[in-house]
């Protein structure tokens, strides 16, 4: 994993993020993956614990940032337009001192605007609840980054940091929206979530949309974004390109 950066072993994965009316792209998120020749593809569920644990994960991380920015930069030379870019930042890169300098970094050397940067926080960072932990964040929101808390309703965070820090987008993890055809209490928890979302002025992305009916779900209840392999699986940037180019849910 050390020398995973320099010899680039590490790679990024992109998954479309859509307006769950029209299915027309409107940002992707980054998932980074380590493809290692003696281990083959290594899914960050094994690696990022290990890295969080020695420090690894700060340049880890400054090169996601920066790989991140980069192509959604090439990206809008390509097609013409702006398409945002979903990143996560894990909690011990974002106590890091110089983790806000990482991503303004990244933002200047790649020319991507602010506002088409979102860094998404999980519920277990937001728990600490400290000082910092809100300086950080009105600092990032002051230079136009946007917030999202990932993976909400997994946590046991208390819901008043949802009126505390400056949010700007929910995503409802994909355990709720597996089961919103099957059942009732996963149907109406994700309603209860995206009302509760929206009377906060919070835009809601559903996680792991897998399948048309729950896309009309996600429609009636107005969601209003979704991801998940209806849309696409994760896909290397080259592929994503051609995703791009070629898929017909998205207008460019």
């Amino acid at each position: 994993l050390r020398r995973a950066i320099e010899l680039k072993e590490l790679e990024l994965y992109y998954q479309p993020i859509v307006h769950t009316d029209s299915g027309n792209l409107v940002a992707v998120e980054a998932l980074l993956r380590w493809n290692n020749p003696a281990m083959g593809m290594v899914m960050p569920d094994r690696f990022i614990p290990l890295a969080e644990e020695t420090g690894l994960i700060i340049p880890i991380g400054e090169w996601v940032l920066e790989e991140a920015c980069k192509t959604a930069v090439e990206w809008k030379d390509i097609t013409g337009r702006n398409i945002g870019v979903s990143v996560n930042v894990s909690p011990r890169q974002f106590r890091d001192p110089h983790f806000t300098d990482a991503v303004m970094q990244a933002l200047g050397n790649s020319g991507l605007a602010a506002e088409q940067l979102e860094l998404e926080i999980t519920e277990r960072l937001i728990l600490d609840n400290s000082i910092e932990t809100a300086e950080i964040l009105r600092l990032l929101d002051r230079e136009g980054i946007r917030l999202s808390v990932d993976d909400f309703g997994t946590g046991y965070s208390a819901l008043s940091y949802l009126k505390s820090y400056p949010f700007d987008t929910l995503k409802i993890d994909k355990s709720f929206v597996q089961d919103v055809m099957k059942e009732p209490e996963d149907a109406s928890l994700v309603r209860a979530i995206i009302n509760m979302a929206h009377s906060l002025g919070l835009r809601v992305i559903a996680e792991g949309v897998e399948d048309e009916s729950q896309t009309h779900f996600l429609k009636a209840e107005g969601c209003d974004f979704s991801q998940g392999y209806f849309y696409s699986r994760p896909l290397p940037a080259t592929e994503f390109e051609e995703w791009l180019k070629t898929n017909q849910r998205v207008q460019i």
